[in-house]
């Protein structure tokens, strides 16, 4: 593993509860000395070969860590150089790394281009988590001359993760995650901008909806800036669509037409924002099901969380989702459990019938 941050670290943690042996290495002696006593691994030794390096650098270090890593060391008792058999990276861009390590004559028959689709606001090796990719889905972006031994060998590491592996080219790539990741971080940390200068009083008043849309505008600022320099083009398209669409909002509430047709114009957007919404996969993937959200007032104390989902379990109900709102300043919140329209009823006569306050 070259790179123990949260993605670098969280690899390591899921193949060693698979049982694999890791070695770690970062240019930060103190981020890997933290992940080994994370037990996500051992020190890289001068002497190694292994069967896959996974290269968790930031995007625009990933070919050169590569070529440094395919240079070292005289060929193994396989046949091949370097320090693996084969080569995978994390980077959220792929045609730039793959773009610069075809210039720098790297070996791309044992390089297998990934992204994983998961991450946190938080980084480093402390946020690790050995869990971080179960069910999610990672990409492959193997090249016409990617062999299919590598390819198999990066393929197993995904899934010994938990995660899904999907197969598309480096440009796809990139528009995709355009869309689904990068510009979406934009949008939010615009949002998060407008916080900065808040009254504290109108802070007060901030409820999950804000904390949703803001959330990943938490993310490392250095790491995002290469991200979005990396896939310039792609996010500044869809950055214009949405400014667009915003700037059409904008008009329309300062300067429209009074009465319905303000509305209508209004109303158009959040009509198309709901359309999208729909189109999120589920939790499984394929169309999102209909969800009824059941909301049950708990108190901020320790083990009301387990009592209540023991409560569900009892009656036989799965819980799809979860979502906590905190009430400042109260010791109380709302957990809004998302169920099957069927499941509904059962839970909500288990739950009162167990004195819980519900609502649906």
């Amino acid at each position: 593993m070259i790179g123990t941050g949260l993605i670098g670290t969280s690899i390591a943690l899921a193949l060693r509860e698979h049982g694999a042996g890791v070695w770690l290495a970062d240019e930060d002696p103190e981020a890997a000395r933290l992940a080994v006593n994370l037990g996500a691994g051992e020190p890289l030794p001068e002497a190694a070969h292994a069967d896959v390096a996974v290269i968790a650098v930031p995007p625009d270090a990933v070919a050169a860590t590569l070529a440094g890593a395919q240079a070292r060391g005289p060929a193994s008792s396989t046949g091949s150089a370097g320090l693996a058999r084969c080569y995978t990276d994390v980077a959220s861009v792929k045609q730039l790394p793959v773009a610069q390590a075809r210039a720098l004559g790297c070996d791309l028959t044992s390089y297998v281009p990934g992204h994983p689709l998961a991450g946190r606001e938080k980084h480093g090796p402390a946020a690790a988590r050995a869990d971080l990719f179960l069910g999610r889905t990672w990409a492959l972006c193997p090249g016409p001359e990617t062999s299919s031994q590598a390819i198999e060998t990066v393929t197993d590491l995904v899934r010994a993760c938990g995660a899904v592996p999907m197969r598309t080219d480096p440009a796809t790539h990139d528009r995709w995650v355009a869309l689904i990741s990068h510009a979406p971080h934009l949008v939010a940390a615009a949002m998060a901008a407008r916080l900065e200068g808040a009254p504290a009083d109108a802070l007060e008043l901030a409820g999950q909806g804000l904390r949703d849309v803001t959330r990943i505008a938490a993310g490392d600022t250095a790491l995002w800036t290469q991200i979005l320099a990396a896939n310039a083009a792609p996010v500044a398209g869809v950055l214009a669509e949405v400014a667009a669409d915003l700037a059409e909002a904008a008009r329309a509430l300062t300067h429209g037409p009074e009465g319905p047709q303000r509305s209508k114009s209004v109303a158009a957007l959040l009509d198309r924002g709901q359309a999208g919404v729909t189109r999120i996969p589920g939790k499984h993937g394929g169309q999102a099901p209909e969800f009824t959200a059941i909301q049950v007032v708990i108190r901020d104390q320790p083990g009301e969380l387990a009592r209540l989902f023991d409560a569900a379990g009892a009656a036989g109900v799965n819980i799809e989702d979860v979502r906590i709102e905190h009430s400042p300043g109260l010791p109380v919140g709302v957990a809004e459990l998302s169920v099957r329209p069927a499941q509904a009823g059962p839970l909500l006569n288990a739950l009162e019938a167990e004195g819980w306050p519900v609502r649906r």
